[in-house]
């Protein structure tokens, strides 16, 4: 059992309904029908929403979104209207905001994988497959692939893993026609920001997308090429054989499972508070990976 350690209540605002409280976002819909998307400066770990927040989580999260959206705006269109308060809204909602269309979503999680990590890397050392894709052998922790591939897993609610399925298990849930659309934006979109990225000095390892239909027109949903959403490891840090460094909550997980934390990841007890140096150093690493890949100043 797993989830929040406290859900908090959500914030009352007149003229929005709220809909629902995520790991990281609380979704509301305003009187027009549009959806407002509220990115907090939560953070989850080993299916746990953590008791301490990181300061300008949110704000970041939602600045990079803005420009990734920015950047695929030719290969996808995506779901945000605007950017601007809902009237009777907090103040501190500001910059973290995201008014955007209401799409029929699709239930998938598309992801998209340039190197063998993570659960991807598990599935390889049993059955030298990712998703049931048939990979060459002598891949290591870190390998590149040799190329993109679409591994999807199926939604999974706050607190429960989400679980890879084979691309024919989507096809039967969504439909051939539509299994083949998410693929291919998939794809195109990792494409487009692994080599953005790359750039930048940045490896594009592996990310997940989101997305709905406007009408018949697939669109890019949710957030888009965050820290929480992908993983981003330093280019000139890169070692097959063994985990990266990354931009992203690596520091939290680390101390998680450190004997200083007293926690058992295996007991249903919820995480303790994070410690003001952990917090501080993950506030870093998101802060570092928007000014690395925007190439400007988040102060």
């Amino acid at each position: 059992m797993s989830g929040f350690v406290e859900k908090p209540e959500p914030i009352e605002v007149p003229g929005l309904v709220h809909l629902h409280t995520g790991k990281v976002r609380d979704l509301y819909r305003n009187e027009a029908g549009d959806l407002v998307m509220v990115a907090s400066d939560r953070i989850s770990a080993y299916d746990w929403v953590l008791p301490t927040e990181i300061p300008d989580k949110g704000r970041v999260l939602t600045q990079l979104s803005l420009w990734w959206f920015d950047q695929l705006r030719d290969l996808a269109p995506n779901h945000v209207i605007g950017t601007e308060l809902p009237e009777g809204a907090p103040a501190d909602w500001a910059g973290r905001t995201l008014v955007c269309k209401s799409l029929k979503m699709v239930p998938v999680e598309c992801v998209a994988r340039g190197y063998l990590t993570g659960s991807g890397l598990l599935e390889y050392q049993e059955s030298r497959t990712v998703c049931g894709l048939a990979l060459p052998e002598g891949l290591v922790d870190g390998s590149e692939l040799p190329g993109p591939i679409f591994t999807p897993a199926a939604k999974a609610e706050v607190g429960e893993h989400d679980e890879n399925v084979s691309y024919e298990e989507v096809a039967r849930q969504v439909g051939a026609e539509t299994a083949a659309q998410l693929r291919q934006a998939t794809l195109a979109v990792y494409s487009r920001a692994r080599d953005i990225a790359r750039d930048r000095g940045i490896i594009l390892a592996d990310t997940k997308f989101e997305f709905g239909f406007e009408g018949d027109t697939l669109v890019l949903a949710d957030e888009v090429l965050t820290p929480d959403s992908s993983r981003f490891w330093p280019a000139d840090q890169w070692q097959p054989g063994r985990a990266q460094p990354s931009y992203d909550k690596q520091f939290v997980r680390d101390w998680l499972t450190s004997p200083e934390s007293g926690w058992d990841r295996k007991s249903e007890q919820p995480p303790p508070p994070l410690p003001e140096r952990v917090v501080e150093a993950t506030r870093a690493k998101y802060v570092e990976a928007y000014e690395h890949l925007t190439g400007t100043s988040w102060a």
